[in-house]
Formats: structure tokens, C-alpha cells, sequence
């Protein structure tokens, strides 16, 4: 092990905390919530021996908002909550679309709706991730599967906020949050940060792009750039236009940055495809019962692979179409809801493979004998 990195024992919540410190992170502000305090508690500690800054708001929408300003002011910025927490702030992710804020939500999914469980883990909330806020908007939603990744993650999710000038999230669960693994905290990754102004001063519109990626330079409040920025439908200068042509010309660029960028951003493990005529495909704690099952069924000479989904959105349609070339007859969702995910995978059914889905809105991830029992049901 190399100097630069060392081997520690930690939770998921403390390890993309520390990996979004790595990653930059320098403000963080929050409301604690059941089953992602830990990562205010962890920020509050550990911001202060970097420079960086941690409030705690009056609550979850007051959290976001300050998130938002904090990022306009040219810290790379972060908050974490759950389910309910998360509805709260659903309004001002739309907000930080339209702004082309870059920040990182964590959200440690728990069973709902409302109150539900809040000291339990679910996969209940990946749409709510995706469709939060109002209109028409593309979003970057990562899910880790162990305590590794969520520091990997909380690096990644920093470089492609920064990189899109959009808000990225992290959507985990409370097992993956608050269970506890070997984590390796490397430094040896690529560190992005956000396209500044290329104009001059005088020149500057702050929403006037340049390149092809769609990105527009970000200039900081409180510089010598003056400008104005709304949640409105607004003109490369920021000023409110509601006119029809400026609303198409927006939205369809704040999406199609993302749309454009879908092959470099997702991200997905897969396993035993190349002569798979059955595929399971899970994302999160829930995957990490998939492999175990796979190698039990290819032993029973099944021809079974798995697929598990590292970005959620935007959703890999290169993956359902390599699928699709295989000549894969089936793919199997497992989720810990009652369907979501899988809605997704149904809009690639003309691919040529069948949809079939183990969905069961349970706080216990799927053990290996059940997800092979119900494996051999569908075979």
C-alpha cells in the first residue's frame, strides 16, 4: 500500500463524507434525519480541519438553499438527508437545475411513504431521486453497493457536479450507510472542477455557452463579475424571458448536456453476459446477494449473468441495447420496492427480451437462496 492511501474500518455514511472532503467539499450544510445524521455528525467535526464550513439550517429546505448559495459563491458543496427530508428539498433541486448549480445531495433511502421506517433501509425512493422537482430536467443519480464505494462515490458525484454544473446525487440506503467495511481512502483519482468565465469581465453572460458540451463558464458571486442569475426562464444573460423560443432553447440545453454525456457518466458491473440467455439486474445492497446466486445457477448449468447498475440516471440505454444484440431472452429486476426500476427496463422490451421482476417493498435485501429460488422460476 502506497503512502497515499491508507486502510481504515468505517461506516458508509462517515466514507462518502470523507470521500466528498477529498473530493473538495468544503461547505456542507443540513438538518439531521434517520438514517443519514451520521453525515452531518461526521462534516460538523471534520470540515472545520479543512477550512471548510458546516451549518446546520432550521430544516431541510433552508439545507439545499444553502447549499445553492454556497456553490454560487465557489464552494464545492454538499448536503445529505433521507426520504422526507429529500421531498423537502425537491423543489430547490429543480432550482439548482435551472441556476446550473454544481452541489451533491446524499440521500440514505429509508422505507416510506411518509414516516415509514426510519431506522430501516429501502430502494423506495429511486424515482423520487429522478423526478423530484417540476418540468423538464435531466439529473445524475449514483448508487453505491458497499462502503467502498460511497467513497468512491462521493468523489465521483464532486467531478461530474462540477463538470455539468448540475446537482448530482447519491442515492444509498441505511444498511449501505451505517454498516461498516474496509475502505480504502486512495487520492489517486483526477480532481474536476468547475469551467470558469472565458471572457472578460465586461464580457461575461452568465449563461452563454462556448463549447460543445453545453457547459457554460461559471463565474463566482462577490468577484469582479457582475451578473444576474433566476429560476425563471431565463436568456444567456439571466434575465427573466418567457418567450416561447427562449423556453425550448433552455430546457433542451439543460438536458441534452446530460443526454449528450450519458455514455462517459453511466456506469454498470456485469458478469457471465457473453453466452447469458437469463440476466438478473439489481443496483445497491440489493446486488450484492446476486453474484453468489448466479454462480449456484451456472453450476446447475443455467446460463445466467447479472448486470448491476452503478448510475441509475441517466439510465443506460447503451446497456439494455447490448442486451438486446446478446440474443438475451429474459431480464430479471430484483428491487426493494414494488417496482420502479424495472419500469425502466419495460421501455426495452422491443429489444427482444422478456421483463420479469423479484420486487418486494422489504427493509431486508435479498439473501443469495432467495434470489436463486426465485431465479428458477422464471428459467
Amino acid at each position: 500500500m502506497s503512502s497515499s492511501e491508507k486502510l481504515i474500518l468505517t461506516t458508509g455514511n462517515y466514507a462518502v463524507a470523507e470521500g466528498a472532503i477529498a473530493a473538495g467539499c468544503r461547505f456542507f450544510g443540513g438538518y439531521p434525519i434517520t438514517p443519514s445524521s451520521e453525515i452531518a455528525h461526521y462534516m460538523s467535526r471534520r470540515l472545520p480541519q479543512v477550512n471548510g464550513t458546516f451549518i446546520q439550517m432550521e430544516d431541510e429546505l433552508a439545507s439545499i438553499v444553502a447549499v445553492v448559495g454556497a456553490s454560487y459563491a465557489g464552494a464545492k458543496a454538499m448536503t445529505a438527508t433521507s426520504g422526507p427530508g429529500f421531498s423537502l428539498m425537491s423543489e430547490t433541486i429543480g432550482l439548482g437545475v435551472m441556476l446550473e448549480a454544481p452541489l451533491v445531495i446524499v440521500t440514505i433511502m429509508r422505507g416510506g411513504p411518509s414516516t415509514g421506517q426510519p431506522t430501516k433501509a429501502s430502494q423506495s425512493d429511486v424515482m423520487q431521486t429522478r423526478f423530484a422537482s417540476h418540468g423538464d430536467y435531466e439529473v445524475i443519480v449514483l448508487a453505491p453497493a458497499s462502503v467502498q464505494e460511497m467513497y468512491d462515490f462521493g468523489i465521483r458525484a464532486f467531478n461530474l457536479a462540477e463538470k455539468y454544473r448540475t446537482p448530482v446525487i447519491v442515492a444509498s440506503d441505511g444498511i449501505v450507510g451505517q454498516m461498516m467495511e474496509p475502505v480504502r481512502y486512495h487520492t489517486d483519482f483526477e480532481l474536476v472542477n468547475r469551467k470558469s468565465p472565458q471572457v472578460s469581465p465586461e464580457e461575461y453572460q452568465p449563461f452563454e455557452v462556448f463549447d460543445e458540451d453545453l457547459v457554460p463558464g461559471m463565474a463566482l458571486a462577490g468577484t469582479e463579475y457582475n451578473f444576474y442569475v433566476s429560476g425563471l426562464t431565463h436568456d444567456i444573460t439571466g434575465s427573466p424571458d418567457m418567450t416561447p423560443e427562449t423556453a425550448v432553447t433552455l430546457i433542451k440545453r439543460l438536458c441534452d448536456k446530460i443526454r449528450r454525456a450519458r455514455l462517459e457518466i453511466s456506469e454498470w458491473e456485469e458478469q457471465h453476459l457473453d453466452d447469458a440467455e437469463v440476466v438478473i439486474l439489481s443496483y445497491g445492497i440489493n446486488s450484492r446477494g446476486v453474484p453468489e446466486a448466479v454462480e449456484q445457477a451456472r453450476k446447475k448449468s443455467h446460463k445466467v449473468g447479472l448486470v448491476r447498475l452503478k448510475t441509475l440516471w441517466p439510465f443506460p440505454e447503451e446497456l439494455m441495447e447490448k442486451l438486446g444484440r446478446l440474443g438475451v431472452k429474459k431480464v430479471i429486476v430484483n428491487e426493494m420496492n414494488y417496482g420502479q426500476v424495472i419500469r425502466e427496463v419495460q421501455r426495452f422490451r422491443h429489444l427482444g427480451f422478456e421483463v420479469a421482476g423479484s420486487l418486494v417493498p422489504t427493509t431486508i435485501p435479498f439473501s443469495p437462496r432467495f434470489i436463486y429460488d426465485e431465479l428458477l422460476k422464471e428459467i
